[in-house]
């Protein structure tokens, strides 16, 4: 099946489609649907794949074989009749092996005039790097390593020290390739403030072109109230922080719109911390956190200085930025987090459902004070097999709880 590769824009998807296509396979064809009218055409007068693979060979000046091509469509929202060809391709052309991918395709496909090629394409999502894959390219694999056999046998790593200011410097870099790279190469953080930066602007512009004005007006308010959202001692999202006097109905849209686009990451509450814990939430209430904690950083004029050396003045928002951080690691690796907060002052940070169908409680903390009531309240209620505490403590494992050093989070599995 031809396959559908989703993530924000810049996150790498076509240099991975392109990378792929040329370890592979005979040759690779590419094809941007945003850019050129004239190949959008192609599909305008029917979706027979082979007229179309005959079209698009002679607007390119290359071969397609079957099975020794990969074709590449870049930008596919652009296209409706391209997207919709996908079924036929899987259906009469199978031969043929596409890479579809589209930096606002989960915005396109909310809307009515979309046929989506529903179970005739494989779909992938892609993140920025974790701190795994930061880790790699940083000429750090052989931590990777000890981290991950510290996990295995939960005994304390002797680099700690050394791995929690490598997490330090991932906070501030993120994981946006372009932002990875200029620091491996320049090693200076003005040239990935300058990276971040031109990320957010883009975004800005995918707003402004992909929505109504009306839309846009709402998109840019609620992605603007993102990072004081996060600053509030209650994190949970309030509309009134977009503006006073703001409705719940006038922002759901900009906000499905900035979760579909690949930006924000919503993290819903859950009344009850039992099986399905999906049968338990709230969508009134959630928290939004971004997609990467570099952009956050860039977003809220939060310095490098600042992460790395841990100033007083800065203790205040350090939580919400390791909150931000363990979300995108737990969505990256395939889990579904909620929070969980109880009619009383309880509040715990996240809660998932593993493999087996257990609930398994999270709390975060963004140094090694571990002091948490909240997740003594849960424990006690539900008894699940265990609790995760994740801080800049060493591996451990006592009283039922597994402590689990900020830059271990990758190691969580579903």
């Amino acid at each position: 099946m031809p396959l559908l590769l989703y993530g924000a824009r810049q996150v790498g998807k076509t240099y991975t489609a392109l990378t792929f296509g040329k370890e592979h396979y005979r040759n690779t064809v590419y094809f941007n649907l945003e850019d050129s009218r004239e190949v959008a055409a192609v599909f305008e007068r029917d979706l027979d794949p082979y007229r179309i693979v005959k079209e698009l060979s002679a607007k390119s000046g290359q071969s397609i074989f079957e099975r020794e091509t990969l074709l590449v469509f870049d930008e596919i929202q652009s296209c409706e009749r391209a997207l919709t060809s996908l079924k036929y391709f899987c259906e009469n052309a199978p031969g043929y092996h596409i890479i579809a991918a589209g930096s606002l395709l989960g915005v396109a496909l909310n809307r009515e005039q979309y046929s989506f090629p529903v179970g005739k394409v494989d779909m992938l999502n892609l993140y920025p790097l974790d701190f795994e894959e930061f880790l790699w390219a940083t000429g750090n694999e052989s931590l990777c390593g000890l981290i991950r056999e510290a996990y295995a046998g939960f005994h304390p790593l002797s680099l700690h020290e050394t791995a929690l200011e490598l997490y330090r410097t991932y906070l501030a870099v993120g994981g946006m390739p372009r932002a990875v790279l200029e620091y491996v190469e320049k090693q200076d953080f003005n040239f990935v403030l300058a990276a971040q930066k031109s990320l957010n602007d883009a975004y800005i512009a995918d707003m402004a072109k992909y929505a109504s004005p009306q839309e846009t007006t709402r998109i840019m308010a609620a992605w603007g109230s993102v990072p004081a959202q996060l600053a509030k001692e209650n994190q949970k999202f309030q509309y009134k922080v977009i503006k006073s006097g703001a409705r719940a109905y006038e922002y759901e849209t900009p906000l499905d719109w900035m979760r579909t686009a690949g930006i924000i990451h919503k993290c819903v509450r859950v009344r009850e911390g039992k099986l399905p814990l999906s049968a338990y939430a709230d969508n009134s209430s959630f928290k939004v956190y971004m997609v990467d904690t570099g952009l956050l950083c860039s977003k809220f004029g939060i310095p490098a200085n600042a992460i790395l050396h841990s100033p007083h003045s800065f203790d205040g928002f350090k939580g919400a930025l390791a909150e931000n951080y363990i979300m995108q690691a737990l969505v990256t690796n395939g889990i579904s987090p909620y929070y969980w907060s109880s009619p009383g002052k309880a509040e715990l940070d996240f809660v998932f459902q593993d493999r087996e169908g257990n609930i398994i409680p999270l709390e975060a903390k963004s140094a090694d004070n571990v002091r948490a009531k909240s997740l003594g309240t849960f424990v006690s209620l539900y008894h699940p097999p265990f609790a995760i505490r994740v801080s800049a403590r060493n591996f451990g494992f006592e009283n039922n709880i597994k402590s689990i050093p900020l830059y271990a989070v990758f190691c969580l599995e579903p």
